[in-house]
């Protein structure tokens, strides 16, 4: 991993890693939901498949957020908190 200065990456803690994670959760769900429903349920929608094309924006959404991650990662310095003044 890239590393500016001195400290370590936020890795795992990133809160861009945990919206990736929800995001990706939920896209599949959708995906998986839009491709087994039946077709009377995309007919409602004036014949698109709503959970389909959410569910695959949104897993495409969790891509960029784990790129953006692994480009700009967030340095932790290591002395953090320490504050004297």
């Amino acid at each position: 991993m890239a590393s500016r200065g001195s400290g370590h990456t936020a890795g795992a803690f990133d809160i861009r890693t945990i919206i990736a994670l929800l995001f990706g959760i939920y896209g599949i769900v959708l995906t998986i939901v839009g491709v087994v429903q039946p077709h009377a349920e995309i007919d409602k929608s004036a014949g698109v498949n709503i959970n389909l094309w959410t569910g695959i924006g949104m897993i495409v959404f969790a891509v960029v957020f784990v790129t953006w991650v692994r480009l700009r990662p967030i340095v932790v310095p290591d002395e953090a908190g320490t504050s004297g003044e």
